[in-house]
């Protein structure tokens, strides 16, 4: 028995050596051809043809593809941001679509307000263009914006969006394309016309523009595509994660606000909850007077809607944005 032992046990060594040299190359092997990183990241795929506003773009030509390019992939890995995108959607598309669609804009310049302010109707860039479509201080009143020190209807949404569709219709009438007319909103008619001429080019995606605007029209396409359909890039969201709508109760005033705070408490509601939802209010109180208008709506928000309530449902925009709970 000890003879058998002391044969089997050189065997049984060079055995274990012979399987932890193999085991040891096997390894290296599987660690060479691993990845640097624990997760991958798939460039999406470009469409051969998008379309806006009724409009179609083939995305054929090195430039188109490639700005496009840029922006479905930002839109698609800016997680954070895009998530925030849709879920304010839920609240503000249902108020700006009707307006749109009054004023014989098309449906699909809502995604013009999603690149121009994400949604955020607080929104104030570094050069002073204010509200959900940024208008500036001094573009605004030729569009029937109030500007004031105490109030400021670009922070207004239903008033703002009038005001966009009356950009946007009087730019359409003077260019007859679409794509122009969102190019012009960025950059200005003067600077679209301008280019065109100096150019001699007939389409505006044909120019040669700063940045900013070169970019601009191929976010609102990108983005579009994306919320069509925002699970085939990753972006899964059921009903309880989308912004509730809110409801309202119309306060017509006549009479000025000495103090919009003790206002608000009168209604029910915080201070802060009166500013969030009617963010034109620039100042502690409301002057109404022979001068100014003989009166402002303002929004009250229903008890009911300020909160969530657990098991309770929040109204879903557009099914195709959620995936079952």
């Amino acid at each position: 028995m000890k003879k058998i032992i002391m044969y089997f046990i050189p065997v049984v060594c060079v055995c274990a050596i012979a399987i932890m040299l193999l085991s040891n190359n096997s390894q290296e092997e599987v660690v060479s051809k691993a990845p640097y990183v624990l997760s991958m990241t798939k460039s999406v795929e470009v469409p051969h043809k998008v379309e806006f506003a009724g409009e179609e773009l083939v995305l054929d030509r090195y430039d188109l593809h490639e700005r496009y390019d840029r922006e479905i992939n930002g839109f698609t890995y800016l997680h954070s941001s895009t998530l925030l995108l849709i879920k304010r959607a839920n609240r503000y598309f249902p108020i700006i679509e009707p307006i749109l669609k009054e004023n014989g804009v098309p449906e699909d310049f809502k995604y013009l307000a999603v690149i121009e302010s994400s949604l955020d109707h607080r929104a104030v860039s570094p050069v002073g263009a204010a509200g959900l479509w940024q208008f500036m201080p001094k573009t605004a009143p030729g569009y029937g914006l109030e500007v004031s020190s105490e109030v400021d209807e670009r922070y207004s949404i239903e008033k703002s969006t009038e005001a966009a569709c009356k950009y946007l219709k009087q730019a359409y009438a003077k260019y007859g394309t679409w794509t122009s007319v969102a190019l012009s909103y960025n950059a200005g008619q003067g600077r679209i016309s301008g280019e065109l001429e100096k150019q001699q080019a007939e389409d505006s995606l044909d120019l040669w523009l700063v940045s900013e605007t070169t970019r601009y029209y191929f976010r609102m396409l990108a983005i579009k595509q994306l919320f069509e359909s925002p699970s085939k890039f990753g972006f899964i969201l059921t009903e309880k994660d989308l912004y509730k709508p809110m409801e309202f109760t119309k306060e017509v005033v006549t009479q000025s606000i000495p103090d919009l705070a003790t206002f608000a408490k009168d209604k029910g509601i915080t201070y802060a909850q009166l500013k969030d939802f009617n963010s034109w209010l620039r100042d502690r109180k409301l002057t109404i007077s022979a001068k100014s208008r003989s009166s402002y709506t303002i929004l009250i928000p229903t008890q009911e809607s300020l909160y969530y309530k657990k098991g309770g449902k929040v109204k879903v925009h557009d099914r195709s944005w959620i995936s079952a709970d």
